[in-house]
């Protein structure tokens, strides 16, 4: 049998074909590092480029290794002497099963174990996908970097950016320039995230924009859960609501459960001018689904209207909707049946009627309220915005410019949100200073319970009933005492001007006297429990504030 040299040459070839796929590259000493195997090629060719460097080049269906790191590829040029490698269509790196990378082009350096991505870029961790057109990928860290755009897909969320980092083994990407987060219930805007595809949390260093159907968050600090729709914001964020605004240095929220919490000079401002409340203090939780709110660390509550606008606060105060309430305990109506009451619906009604008035107001210990025409304190306080009523309990105190009124219960009626009547039983006794310039006379009015009218905000009349008592300085023209009465009766009516009482009514069993000026002990003539108790009483809506008062 004889061989032609063509046969001999094509075989000769191929036995060195197989030789270089059997085993590694000769060139161990002229590189540091692993050498890259072959593995598998249709074809195989070797050029000699110089008398030392040797060029590989392979086709079809190849795959070569280094350590744990797999390389396919439709071609793929292996430099033995720098340890790098070129490949070309349908690049695919399999990075130890746990990273997958794939491009149509790859140009790869060997001893650093660095890769360059080019054409339809895309890298996979099993749970998010990233492309872009150009990316540095480092097999030995895990890190990959696109500069030039690109996208990284997690389930439904998509974000996008200029740049990004992202990190094999902590699963983090950091994102850069024009960073935008797409979700089916949240968008985001930053100049810089950070994202973690194994958790799903968005991480916020520097300002950001949040955004859903209704509510627009900005924040410069703070991280959020994608998937469990919760999050931690700091360095004074904003919530800009549909209906307010929520600021504070720290706030958590979770919209699964409709709950947050915000500390640190927290300020919830309703955007209504006119209506609804404002509230300020250092810690608020509040739970949207039972639209409730639980205000402690010097809390002010700033309920609005056009004119006169009325301050709370307390030691703690709490707000939720009425008609949840009155579900579990009995909420007295305390209105006279000829006074307008609105009525609260619940069920499929409910959604029918204006709810601004489905609302109630607790507050506990050390209460004051404050207005320009009106002032109050006491230990507890409970406010119906369906009644529009004020009640406060355990001595309270009440002042209308000259007038001091105090009892074991006081109520406050609004209409308008102005005061027009104050109700006070049990112990009920008014004051009012008979002269300015002069701390010793005191016209008073002391019964089981006291009735005081208001007209745009002043006191127009005064009605006491049962074991009735007054104390009355006269005045004449010239604002000089003629004199001072006191009298009971089952019934005293007082008419006022100025705030002034200018006309008293006595009804039933009047029993009284008169006593010229010198000739009587005024200290005498003040009835039991008398008490002045100016020094109580919140002066301006800044005093409010104070911690100290």
């Amino acid at each position: 049998m004889s061989w032609s040299p063509k046969l001999i040459l094509v075989v000769l070839l191929n036995l060195c074909g197989f030789s270089v796929m059997a085993q590694r590259n000769p060139v161990d000493t002229l590189v540091p590092g692993k050498q890259i195997d072959i593995l598998k090629a249709d074809r195989y060719n070797a050029v000699k480029v110089d008398s030392i460097t040797n060029l590989i080049s392979l086709g079809g269906n190849v795959l070569v290794k280094q350590e744990n790191t797999l390389f396919y590829a439709d071609s793929i040029v292996i430099n033995s002497l720098l340890n790098t490698l070129e490949a070309f269509g349908n690049v695919h790196i399999n990075d130890a099963d746990s990273i997958h990378t794939y491009a149509q082009y790859l140009k790869y350096q060997g001893k650093e174990k660095k890769a360059q991505l080019q054409k339809k870029v895309k890298l996979t961790d099993g749970k998010a996908v990233l492309t872009t057109d150009n990316l540095d990928y480092d097999v030995t860290l895990k890190i990959g970097i696109y500069r030039n755009g690109g996208k990284v897909v997690d389930k439904k969320t998509v974000l996008t950016s200029k740049e990004g980092y992202y990190y094999g083994d902590t699963k983090d990407v950091i994102f850069k320039q024009k960073v935008r987060l797409v979700d089916p219930e949240y968008k985001i805007n930053a100049d810089t995230l950070q994202y973690n595809t194994n958790t799903d949390i968005a991480t916020f260093t520097c300002p950001t924009v949040i955004l859903n159907e209704k509510r627009t968050i900005k924040t410069k600090d703070g991280w959020f859960d994608i998937k469990n729709k919760k999050g931690v914001l700091r360095q004074r964020s904003v919530i800009d609501d549909s209906t307010y605004t929520f600021t504070a240095d720290d706030m958590a929220f979770d919209d699964s459960t409709g709950m947050s919490e915000f500390t640190g000079n927290a300020v919830y401002r309703g955007k209504d001018s006119t209506e609804g409340y404002d509230l300020i203090a250092n810690n608020i939780k509040t739970n949207k689904k039972k639209s409730a709110f639980l205000a402690t660390q010097k809390p002010l509550l700033l309920i609005k209207q056009n004119k006169d606008s009325i301050y709370v606060s307390a030691d703690t105060l709490y707000s939720a909707r009425l008609s949840d309430l009155i579900k579990t305990r009995k909420v007295p109506t305390i209105r006279d049946s000829t006074m307008h009451q609105p009525m609260i619906k619940t069920g499929p009604e409910k959604d029918k009627d204006d709810s601004s008035t489905d609302k109630f107001i607790e507050a506990f210990y050390h209460v004051r309220i404050f207005s320009d025409s009106l002032q109050a304190v006491g230990d507890s306080l409970f406010y119906s915005m369906q009644d529009s009523t004020f009640r406060l309990f355990k001595e309270p105190v009440a002042w209308a410019q000259s007038n001091q009124i105090s009892g074991d219960t006081l109520y406050l009626f609004l209409a308008n949100k102005k005061p027009e009547r104050l109700y006070v039983f049990e112990n009920a006794m008014a004051l009012n200073l008979a002269d300015s310039s002069s701390k010793d006379y005191y016209n008073q009015l002391k019964g089981n319970s006291i009735n005081a009218l208001f007209n745009d905000g002043q006191i127009n009349l005064m009605l006491a009933k049962g074991s009735a008592e007054n104390v009355y300085y006269g005045l004449d023209d010239f604002k000089h005492f003629t004199g001072v009465n006191k009298s009971e009766a089952d019934i005293i009516e007082i008419s006022f001007e100025d705030n002034k009482p200018q006309k008293v009514v006595f009804r039933n069993n009047l029993i009284g006297n008169s006593y010229p000026m010198r000739q009587v002990n005024h200290e005498d003539l003040k009835l039991r429990n008398f008490k002045w108790q100016e020094e109580r009483r919140p002066k301006s809506k800044f005093q409010m504030l104070s911690y100290d008062f």
